[in-house]
């Protein structure tokens, strides 16, 4: 008997990596595709639309599990797209171009996770508590980005004619775009169990956002 809960735990949790790793191709595809659009403003607030669609995703990938072992998955899918993103550009891996984002793609999960700490579950079921979530998430993620010096060896970029990080420069907009996209991303992850049961959708949505991001970087 033991052996079969167990077997059945174990698929519930294989049902639910192929979700999030679903959502962590479809996010990949957004970086690449939303990056190659805000080019022309890649200096101002392309980094603060970004952090509100990263956390569409990330919490998607916590409502559908509340695990943040999935939230980790997630980000670590997020990290191995911009690898191959550069590769396909021929960008070193070291550059702030990679390194840089990937690091913000860190804090953004590890912000929403503390964040969905402070906040609990039970408030985190109301439409109050993810929003709350929400700005918390991306004021944590933003407020500790100009680190990345430290850890990446490339200074955050400042806005110009000033010596203020662009993170901190346009975080209001990332907090106030996040306060809608959060909310949208648990309702999201949520529905997005229905594909639980559907083993191929995980390696359709992988296959095709790799495919799309050569696309996208061969235009």
């Amino acid at each position: 008997m033991k052996g079969k809960e167990s077997s059945m735990h174990e698929g519930t949790i294989a049902k639910r990596m192929g979700t999030v790793i679903a959502l962590g191709a479809v996010w990949g595809l957004a970086e690449c595709a939303l990056g190659a659009g805000l080019q022309a403003c890649a200096k101002s607030i392309s980094g603060s639309l970004m952090t509100g669609v990263a956390l569409f995703f990330v919490a998607a990938a916590w409502a559908a599990s509340k695990r943040a072992l999935d939230v980790a998955l997630l980000v670590g899918i997020a990290v191995l797209f911009k690898m191959f993103d550069a590769l396909l550009l021929g960008l070193p891996l070291g550059s702030g171009a990679v390194a840089n984002p990937a690091f913000a793609f860190v804090l953004e999960g590890a912000g929403f996770l503390v964040a969905a700490s402070l906040i609990g579950r039970s408030r985190s079921e109301r439409t109050s508590g993810r929003v709350l979530m929400g700005g918390a998430g991306a004021f944590l993620a933003v407020a500790s980005f100009p680190l990345v010096g430290f850890v990446t060896g490339n200074a955050a970029c400042l806005a110009a004619g000033t010596s203020i990080p662009l993170a901190w420069y346009y975080g209001p907009i990332a907090v106030a775009l996040s306060l809608l996209t959060v909310p949208l991303g648990m309702r999201f992850g949520e529905r997005a169990r229905i594909f639980e049961s559907r083993v191929l959708v995980p390696s359709l949505a992988l296959a095709l956002s790799l495919a799309l991001m050569v696309v996208f970087r061969r235009i």
